[in-house]
């Protein structure tokens, strides 16, 4: 490419800013993309706005490649279009991470007042914690320097008035609750609208074969984005996808990286998939990685969308009649409900909860999370989507690939550090909360108030995958049995001790006792078979790095 527009705005324009201009420099972090969740002195002021990318964070784990191309063209088009915007920008590369790209240009001017806003992630706020003690107590031109912390914009709850409330018992209905009342939001008076809080229930319908599925706009990929894949493509060339990516990349991607782009696929979600997101959005089927989810998450996420934004405008289809009281409730639910209340967990437990393992399990993860290749259809069909655009909804996430993680005896850990640079979403402050406390119940119950796993019939309800499998749902044991059934029963009868403490789940403890001794039998036996042999498949080198 003989182009270079955005690195060519670096050398001319927004790389050479000098701080020493400047009274006052915002720091924005990557995952801080809209100036909305800043306070409104930021818009009347225009403070020099510092962006850095940092090889080493880069670097941590062999992110996705859709992932890394995503963040740094993101960041890219924030910073040329609010210097478009009259904003004094300077963008900065460091080998180093976020704080050593910052101590980098400290240098140039000692009386340049920094201000950055509360990270999101718990590791880029200790470095910064150190970086402000470290200048504030520094000697020389740097003593007394002036650092200014602001409170995080990007969500609707303060964690420093619910921390103290995370243990076992109190679940996300009670928090979601509160904040409906503290919104408004689909509120009569002091009621719920429609009588109900939760409709839950009447959202767990399966697809019809004949329903169609309205098509995701992908964007075509311009300069700037062409750019950071041909970075990637030289600087981190095992990133995890990249196999697959690279040639489909040229041509369209997944994600929209910029504002506009983000509010094009919001109003899109909002006309043609919000009614009937609800009924579906638990339903899986074969070729459809989308289906009627929203996928917003990764501009939620990285703040292109506020989530005030778009609750709102959610609501707003249904004031005027567009979508129905229960697709709009559970499109709400899992914002200002579920993605709230993890934050406040991750809040409340780290960072021991990076090393929570209440199973005890020690096994690396299966080789066919990093390839896609197994026989049986609804892994291959959940790992697919997360190969091709580092993404798959959230029935997929939790319900096969965390499920059969658990059910094999995988370390949750290892589950969890795959999450992490697989899915263009992921921030430790979401990923973590779903994959430790949720879906593995490493927590030990302190998030979730069961294990969530099941056996092939829940799989076979939801879903049109098992029609394509070599494997039969309806067999129990035996040669050709869906390996999800007596790997259930197996998990049951090893884990009796934590089921036996669920109220929830007790009873299936008592359903596996019942069985015959031969079926117990054939299941423990199967299942160990089953367990050791795709624990025994080398898995992908990238998963040692």
């Amino acid at each position: 490419m003989s182009v270079r527009p955005f690195l060519r705005c670096v050398d001319e324009v927004i790389g050479k800013e000098p701080l020493s201009r400047h009274k006052k420099a915002l720091f924005v972090f990557h995952d801080q993309l809209n100036l909305d969740a800043f306070p409104a002195w930021v818009r009347e002021e225009k403070p020099l706005l510092i962006f850095v990318e940092a090889r080493e964070k880069g670097m941590e784990l062999p992110h996705h490649a859709v992932k890394a191309i995503y963040i740094l063209s993101a960041m890219r088009h924030a910073a040329l279009e609010w210097y478009a915007q009259g904003f004094p920008v300077r963008y900065h590369s460091t080998n180093g991470h976020f704080d050593d790209g910052l101590r980098e240009l400290m240098q140039e001017s000692p009386d340049t007042e920094i201000v950055w806003m509360e990270p999101s992630e718990w590791d880029s706020r200790e470095r910064f914690r150190v970086l402000k003690e470290e200048m504030e107590l520094a000697g020389g031109p740097h003593a007394g320097r002036g650092f200014q912390v602001l409170p995080n914009g990007f969500f609707f709850a303060d964690p420093e008035e619910w921390k103290d409330q995370i243990r076992p018992g109190f679940r996300m209905e009670h928090f979601y609750r509160a904040m409906r009342k503290e919104t408004g939001y689909l509120m009569d008076g002091a009621e719920p609208m429609g009588g109900e809080w939760n409709y839950d229930k009447e959202n767990r319908k399966k697809i019809p074969a004949t329903l169609p599925i309205p098509p995701r706009t992908q964007f075509e990929p311009d300069e700037i984005t062409l750019e950071v894949a041909e970075m990637v493509r030289a600087y981190f060339p095992d990133s995890f996808g990249y196999e697959h990516l690279f040639g489909a990349v040229l041509r369209s991607f997944p994600f929209g990286v910029t504002r506009e782009q983000a509010l094009e696929h919001l109003d899109e979600f909002l006309e043609q998939r919000l009614d009937l997101f609800g009924p579906y959005e638990d339903a899986l089927k074969t070729g459809e990685d989308t289906l009627f989810h929203s996928v917003l998450s990764v501009y939620l996420n990285n703040g292109l969308l506020h989530p005030r934004e778009v609750c709102e405008k959610a609501l707003g289809r249904f004031d005027e009649g567009h979508a129905r009281l229960e697709s709009v409730e559970g499109f709400i639910r899992q914002i200002l409900g579920w993605r709230e209340f993890i934050r406040i967990y991750y809040e409340a437990m780290m960072p021991k909860i990076r090393e929570a393992n209440h199973f005890g399990f020690e096994r690396g993860l299966p080789a066919l999370y990093w390839s896609g290749n197994t026989e049986m259809h609804c892994l291959r069909e959940s790992v697919r989507p997360v190969l091709e655009m580092a993404y798959s909804h959230h029935i997929q996430r939790l319900m096969i690939l965390s499920n059969f993680s658990n059910l094999t005896e995988t370390d949750p850990r290892e589950l969890n550090r795959w999450f992490h640079l697989a899915y263009a979403d992921a921030y430790e402050w979401v990923e973590l909360p779903n994959v430790l406390g949720m879906s593995t119940f490493a927590d030990g119950g302190i998030l979730a108030s069961k294990p969530y796993v099941s056996g092939g019939n829940y799989i076979n309800k939801m879903s049109d995958y098992c029609r394509s499998c070599r494997y039969d749902v309806k067999q129990k044991t035996g040669e050709g049995a869906c390996p999800f059934n007596v790997l259930y029963w197996n998990f049951v009868d090893r884990q009796r001790e934590t089921y036996n403490q669920s109220g929830r789940v007790n009873f299936m403890v008592s359903m596996f006792d019942k069985k015959p001794e031969e079926e117990k039998q054939a299941i423990r036996e199967e299942a160990e078979r089953f367990i050791s042999a795709i624990h025994r498949l080398e898995p992908c080198a990238r998963a040692e790095e």
